[in-house]
């Protein structure tokens, strides 16, 4: 009797313990993540997200393990949130006006054309004035949730010939994305031509464009674009982006508490490191580009505010669109009140 006792508890302890340590294997599984980006593998912002998903990994102790994928690898760049939607990606690096279409205010919060001279200043509204709230608000609807995002900063222009003031814009046949920015060089007299990326060096070389927004200075430099265009404008002043690191939201719920902070406190880090790091990148390039034959120019603050001026009128069109673009545009013209950039 004694013996048979004995075997239960056994029996019963061995159960007990097999069941523990299938419990503690599948708590040490790593959570793992598919995330797009919108860049290309060659670009230096593609290689701060990859070191922050390294990071990541690290700061979890291996609980997350997020895999960086470059621009279309997974799906057309266009198609990310909708992927997202659909957990074929469980996270996207990208430019929320992308998605315009599905709503116009995707595109006023993401890059509001003219508005800021530095970077500190957009995040500044993300974090203290608003701007976060209003972004998950745009992207509850699809189920995801933005965690964070970071800055590549001003974007300078490339040109086949000088540009110093507004004024010179005129007549000129100008490469821009749709939107905010092909309104503002609209109104500043170019002749707006839309292209994808991959087609503004060929465009610049048989001279379909007379100049092209397209990124930083080392950006435009890797792209090739100062082999034809001797002129760009440095700093820029058009367009301060931002790209951000969404995640679908069942996704984001099932993490625990711990890591949804360490993921917050991640992106802050990886903004910074791909702002300085790409700020070194452009000093570098730009210190290169007289030996090219490059000429830089740099505009007044006079000419800048005109541009501003220019903008505004920009800006209360495009707050037509839907209830939510104005609620984020406003939002962004009284903080810039309070910087002093607009009265």
């Amino acid at each position: 009797m004694r013996n048979k006792k004995a075997c239960i508890v056994l029996v019963m302890v061995l159960i007990l313990s097999v069941w523990s340590l299938g419990t503690a294997l599948s708590a040490d599984k790593p959570i793992k993540w598919k995330a797009q980006a919108l860049w290309s593998s060659a670009e230096l912002s593609y290689k701060t997200f990859v070191d922050f998903c390294k990071r990541v990994k690290v700061l979890t102790n291996g609980r997350l393990e997020i895999t960086p994928y470059p621009a279309g690898a997974i799906v057309p760049t266009f198609e990310g949130l909708d992927a997202l939607q659909n957990n074929v990606l469980q996270a996207i690096h990208t430019w929320p006006g992308y998605f315009a279409g599905k709503e116009p205010a995707f595109a006023a919060i993401s890059d509001m054309v003219a508005a800021y001279s530095e970077p500190w200043q957009k995040d500044a509204w993300m974090y203290y004035k608003g701007g976060w709230e209003m972004l998950n608000a745009l992207y509850k609807p699809y189920n995801a949730i933005t965690v964070g995002w970071m800055f590549w900063g001003t974007e300078s222009m490339v040109s086949t010939k000088p540009i110093r003031r507004m004024e010179d814009y005129k007549g000129l046949k100008m490469r821009v994305p749709q939107g905010m920015t092909a309104m503002l060089f609209q109104k500043l007299g170019a002749s707006v031509v839309v292209l994808p990326g991959g087609e503004v060096y060929s465009a610049l070389d048989k001279g379909v464009i007379d100049t092209a927004d397209w990124a930083s200075v080392s950006m435009n430099n890797r792209m090739g674009f100062y082999q034809i265009a001797k002129y760009t404008n440095y700093p820029g002043f058009h367009s301060m982006p931002l790209g951000d690191f969404t995640v679908n939201m069942d996704e984001w719920n099932k993490l625990p508490s711990d890591i949804k902070q360490i993921l917050k406190t991640a992106c802050r880090e990886w903004c910074w490191d791909s702002r300085e790091r790409i700020a070194v990148d452009d000093t570098r390039v730009l210190g290169e580009l007289g030996k090219k034959g490059v000429h830089v120019l740099k505009w007044s603050h006079e000419d800048l505010f005109r541009v501003r001026a220019v903008a505004m009128q920009v800006w209360d069109e495009y707050a037509k669109k839907s209830p939510m673009a104005k609620k984020v545009i406003d939002s962004q013209k009284a903080w810039l009140r309070e910087l002093g950039l607009i009265k």
